[in-house]
């Protein structure tokens, strides 16, 4: 180590007994960083965190993508085609997709005692994945369609409490169609998946030789097919797939495409992130930039100092760069524990709860990805390194004769 090196070593110690006026400014400058990092950690955690657990809800209630007949009619209720197609052996050996289901719809009105609703019958057949409703049931057990006599239904809590219905309990079902139609079902099992305005309120799960039987329908009809697909990120590309294997006869619709208000409000949340990671860059911005104009210009008697030695101005800039990077490590650091013991603890107890039925979910979600927090650590050093650019051009401007004609 030579002598520049040395004494710009020390002079630059911000841990140094020495009183200075910019070691609170350095403390300041840790705490902004650490304050910042976790805002922009935990805002990208939650709002992923939220997009995935309401992406996951309406997938699992409705599906990545729905495939039916082609047909002008806007009703709930499609036109039967056989369950027994071709192309539902090639959809379904697909490595994108992971499950393919048979599905048919009714709109009708429940009864019981002194009240009414208007609702949607989905019928279900025996290739029906129950993994998500399963995860809902809040009491009583799913309905077993192999065995029962096709009058079980699975209610949702929402129903219910209007209805002034609990599990056991029997309803009719009133069919709207030119030979009217009615039926006494039971309720199996009351579900709860806390999308209660667009699904919980609307639909009923059924048997799907119900419909059958009221449409008129063969014993091989179904109304279309539902698709899971491995990948939701890639579900634009696997309907292209679905569609190209099914034919042009058939419909395939993506769930971004049936409900296009919740994933365009889902998007709407990424506006606000971008937006709040602007903001805190903007605010780290000033705040390096003020420190290290403080700690250049604290230290401006040494910098001369160091030039008449024969220091050059690269070598006094990587020196005020380290301490720079120091103070922007610590602040990482301290930022990355907090935003990362948060994110764990919430994940764990949900110590922050949220109205379920404003927000789709009873508490806070975080999504916590090695990557994402990588990314984000990178992106923040790579920000603060084009940002110390700025200050360290006034070393440049310092002239050795002014600065010590003071000592």
């Amino acid at each position: 180590m030579n002598l520049p090196q040395y004494i710009s070593k020390k002079i630059l110690n911000v841990h140094s007994k020495k009183k200075s006026t910019s070691k609170p400014v350095v403390v300041i400058a840790i705490i902004g960083i650490a304050l910042g990092l976790t805002a922009m950690l935990l805002s990208v955690m939650i709002v992923t965190g939220f997009r995935g657990e309401i992406t996951s809800k309406i997938t699992g209630f409705m599906a990545d993508i729905r495939l039916s007949k082609f047909d002008t009619n806007n009703s709930f209720e499609e036109l039967p085609i056989s369950r027994h197609q071709s192309f539902v052996q090639n959809i379904s050996s697909l490595k994108t997709v992971d499950h393919i289901q048979s599905f048919a719809y009714k709109a009708c009105i429940l009864k019981a005692k002194d009240e009414i609703q208007g609702v949607v019958l989905k019928g279900v057949d025996t290739d029906f994945n129950w993994s998500f409703f399963k995860s809902k049931l809040v009491v009583g057990a799913l309905p077993n369609f192999k065995d029962s006599t096709e009058n079980e239904v699975l209610l949702s809590t929402t129903i219910a409490k209007s209805l002034r219905l609990k599990t056991g309990d029997s309803f009719l079902v009133f069919f709207i169609q030119k030979d009217r139609k009615v039926r006494k079902m039971k309720i199996s099992g009351l579900y709860n998946s806390g999308l209660s305005e667009d699904f919980d309120k609307v639909y009923v799960l059924c048997d799907m030789n119900l419909l059958r039987k009221v449409n008129n329908w063969r014993n091989d009809d179904v109304g279309g097919f539902e698709v899971f697909v491995n990948d939701f990120d890639n579900i634009d590309n696997v309907s292209e797939e679905v569609y190209n294997a099914a034919g042009f006869q058939f419909n395939a619709q993506t769930i971004k495409e049936i409900y296009p208000q919740m994933f365009n409000w889902l998007e709407l949340q990424n506006l606000n992130v971008i937006v709040i990671i602007t903001l805190i860059t903007l605010i780290a911005a000033i705040t390096m930039i003020t420190t290290l104009l403080i700690l250049i210009l604290e230290n401006s008697k040494h910098i001369g100092l160091l030039k008449s030695l024969g220091a050059t101005n690269q070598l006094i800039s990587k020196t005020f760069m380290n301490v720079a990077f120091e103070i922007i490590f610590k602040g990482m650091l301290i930022g990355n524990i907090i935003a990362i013991g948060f994110a764990l603890i919430q994940k764990k107890y949900g110590i922050i709860t949220l109205s379920e039925e404003s927000y789709y979910l009873s508490k806070v979600p975080v999504n916590i990805t090695i990557s994402g927090i990588l990314l984000i650590n990178i992106g923040t050093i790579f920000i603060c390194s084009l940002i110390l650019l700025i200050p360290l051009k006034v070393i440049s401007k310092i002239q050795v004769i002014k600065v010590l004609q003071y000592e």
